[in-house]
């Protein structure tokens, strides 16, 4: 998965600089959505369950607190694991993807290596309901990996693909995932059509990082917003529902005024301060 130029990891998430040379001035797209708070304590503690529950190593931990312990430190770190490991297969099936789309488009690509790569993961499903999907769809890339950016609103990002797809020009997002119990990708979340009306609400695209060379986003406002998820089992598209679109843009440029205000606040330096005694008297 080709990682964006211009994207740094900073103290207020990631952000995007304009060129090579410059410092980072806005947030990515997924930061700003990152504002709302998801709480995912309930999932890590199932997670934790989980991990402690299948350890071949607790039933004889069980007649020691010492060993019990040690178990439960290291079953805390589940979710943590499961994550990374979810994001590791998540980069390695965007890749793909991403070179599916370059093969396509003539451009300089590894679709065989990145295949290689899944199959040598277990993975290869992926890659079979991608290729699947896509002739199925029949997906005529016109671009992959576009890096934007918005003045108005203030932040910037990566698109997955920019396709048409029945005669009508789409704005794709994939999505990897997991399978449910009886066999389906896992859903997508509405949060992804924030997602999808920010790329869409792109001001320019990046056409040389290095000299930090911008054009005007190509492709108008018309565009049809596609989810897919990608799954070993299928691969779903959605259509983000044009009558929320306007919804779901407020209250990005909502996160994007929480986020810029958060980092106002860290900025500002110490918040509170201690306060003596007084000398005498209040009056």
């Amino acid at each position: 998965m080709t990682q964006p130029s211009l994207a740094h990891a900073t103290e207020f998430g990631r952000m995007y600089s304009r060129s090579l040379a410059t410092a980072p001035e806005m947030p990515s797209i997924t930061t700003v959505i990152g504002q709302e708070h998801q709480d995912l304590t309930g999932w890590a503690g199932h997670m934790a369950t989980q991990a402690l529950a299948a350890d071949p190593r607790l039933p004889s931990a069980c007649t020691s607190a010492t060993q019990l312990k040690r178990l439960a430190r290291e079953a805390a770190g589940a979710a943590e694991r499961f994550r990374d490991t979810a994001a590791a297969r998540g980069d390695r099936v965007h890749d793909y993807a991403e070179q599916v789309a370059l093969r396509s488009l003539g451009e300089e690509h590894h679709a065989d290596r990145a295949r290689e790569l899944l199959a040598e993961h277990g993975e290869s499903g992926f890659a079979v309901h991608f290729d699947h999907w896509w002739e199925l769809y029949g997906v005529k890339p016109l671009a992959a990996e576009l890096t934007v950016w918005n003045h108005a609103v203030g932040y910037a990002g990566t698109l997955d693909l920019v396709a048409e797809i029945g005669g009508r020009t789409c704005l794709i997002d994939f999505k990897t995932k997991s399978l449910t119990r009886d066999g389906r990708a896992k859903p997508l979340r509405d949060s992804v059509v924030m997602q999808l009306v920010a790329g869409m609400q792109a001001e320019e695209v990046l056409v040389d990082a290095a000299a930090g060379q911008w054009d005007p986003w190509p492709f108008g406002k018309d565009l049809v917003l596609l989810a897919v998820a990608v799954s070993e089992a299928e691969v779903v598209a959605a259509q983000a529902e044009p009558a929320s679109l306007k919804s779901h843009w407020h209250k990005f440029w909502a996160l994007r005024q929480v986020w810029e205000h958060g980092r106002a606040v860290v900025e500002s330096g110490r918040a509170l301060r201690p306060v003596p005694p007084p000398a005498g008297p209040l009056s």
